[in-house]
């Protein structure tokens, strides 16, 4: 039956798989986040207002309309922190039910100080002393690229 509607599906114009999908898939939000760490090897933990549970997580935030994640990422954390970015890397992009997010690597020109009413704290962690509440996957992530070894 799958393979039926799989032969279907590619025999139809593309003008009407882009309709079908447009009509049968649910809207998605997309987000970037990063790891950043500074001249010392810490890692930036921002702990936000609106999180569920702990506070605590990567920096980051929504990409607006027609910006480029890059960009978006560079954005959230100027106007969260002040913190400008260098060496900027593409890390993965995953998915959560309608969420994408774009994760990047990257080191910190400043120390950053809280400039949004979201934030309730700014404070750089040794990778192996982060906040144990914050979101387990976030955690794991942080250790995967900072303590490849551990």
């Amino acid at each position: 039956m799958l393979k039926s509607l799989g032969k279907i599906w590619k025999r139809l114009p593309p003008w009407a798989r882009t309709k079908i999908t447009r009509l049968t898939q649910p809207t998605f939000n997309v987000s970037v986040a990063g790891i950043i760490t500074d001249d010392e090897g810490r890692v930036l933990l921002l702990n936000h207002l609106l999180r569920p549970r702990s506070g605590w997580g990567l920096p980051g935030g929504f990409i607006k309309f027609g910006e480029q994640p890059e960009a978006a990422f560079r954005r959230e954390l100027k106007e969260e922190t002040g913190i400008d970015l260098r060496d900027v890397k593409l890390l993965r992009t995953r998915t959560f039910k309608r969420h994408v997010e774009i994760l990047f690597t990257a080191r910190s020109s400043g120390k950053g100080t809280v400039l949004s009413r979201e934030i309730l704290e700014l404070v750089w962690f040794a990778p192996e002393s982060i906040p144990p509440e914050m979101n387990l996957d976030q955690q794991f992530l942080i250790r995967k690229v900072l303590l490849p070894d551990v």
